[in-house]
């Protein structure tokens, strides 16, 4: 902690730099005469009197107290060192790291979802990371190092995790349209969680400077009901999917060469699919008609051995009895 050993000693330093520390408070009462300062990488030095920011150093190196530190003291430039007089002052060492921590649901949120019909909503987990670092020495000083002597990446992310609950459903109801995919949309959530906690934060001097959803989870009973309802919606979707494929294929020819080619053949393919589909309807219509010869076929009165020719008079083929011809669709009655 750097803490003086006694009335002698003469530098003030944070030599228990631990990296999970954002500050430091050095408090020995009173500053001796030719004291040094001593300012390593990643920290920075603020001088407190009577609770008032006095200055804030930001450069590493040793520095003479008396002829390098006092003389930018706001309220204490003119201080002298007497003989066996200090100087009684505050020293917060401040670490400029960004941080990184996990955070993770403590326990289920509620999501709505009305698709799957879950009265309580769909129950999820969250995990991730988030990273932050101080931006206000003084809104922290004010808010934190005022009643603190030390505050640590646990204490950040106990005020993190205490706001998640809240924002987490505010955003994924928000942006994670597709309840059975959250993780789609996790980076605009993400973006949102990030914005909301940095404003709740920066009041005591700490700036949120990413924050990230990495997974979500459900339990395995509701697993395999999101799974179930995805299919659902795959099934739902096919004859826009069919269209659109269509509305592609038709679009891609409009260049000359290879994609003429790909768009003829792909609309034969389709004619073909669709001839062979208005056969197999055909073929099922003439069975029928074969097991009750004497139905009513298509509001007409024309049995098999009736009106109706036995071959088709357009292709010759054998009609078997059936108002219209099984292989070229020609109306024989």
């Amino acid at each position: 902690m750097g803490l003086f050993s006694g009335q002698l000693a003469n530098v003030v330093e944070w030599q228990e730099h631990r990296e999970d520390v954002l500050f430091q408070k050095w408090s020995n009462g009173e500053i001796k005469k030719g004291s040094k300062l001593i300012i390593r990488p990643g920290q920075d030095a603020i001088f407190m009197f009577n609770g008032k920011v006095e200055g804030i150093f930001t450069d590493e190196g040793s520095f003479d107290i008396e002829s390098e530190i006092v003389p930018f003291l706001s309220t204490l430039k003119g201080f002298k060192f007497g003989f066996n007089s200090g100087m009684r002052a505050e020293v917060l060492f401040i670490n400029t790291k960004e941080f990184t921590e996990k955070w993770g649901t403590k326990n289920e949120i509620n999501i709505p979802a009305p698709s799957l019909n879950l009265p309580g909503g769909l129950p999820v987990r969250a995990f991730g990371t988030f990273s932050f670092k101080i931006s206000d020495h003084q809104a922290l000083i004010d808010k934190i190092a005022g009643v603190k002597q030390m505050f640590t990446t646990a204490d950040v992310r106990e005020r993190v995790v205490a706001k998640l609950d809240q924002l987490l459903m505010k955003w994924i109801v928000k942006e994670g349209k597709d309840m059975a995919n959250l993780m789609a949309n996790s980076d605009s959530i993400g973006r949102g969680i990030k914005e909301d906690l940095d404003m709740e934060m920066s009041r005591i001097g700490i700036s949120i400077t990413d924050f990230s959803m990495q997974n979500v989870n459900y339990p395995e009973n509701i697993q395999k009901m999101v799974e179930k309802a995805a299919s659902q919606s795959m099934v739902g979707d096919m004859n826009r999917y069919q269209t659109m494929a269509m509305t592609d294929a038709m679009t891609s020819g409009k260049g000359a060469g290879s994609n003429t080619i790909d768009m003829a053949n792909t609309m034969a393919g389709m004619q073909m699919g669709m001839m062979m589909g208005q056969q197999m309807a055909n073929q099922m219509g003439n069975m029928m008609n074969q097991q009750n010869p004497n139905q009513n076929v298509g509001g007409g009165n024309f049995a098999s051995n009736g009106n109706v020719p036995n071959f088709c008079p357009n292709c010759g083929a054998k009609t078997g009895g059936a108002n219209f011809c099984s292989n070229c669709g020609t109306k024989l009655v």
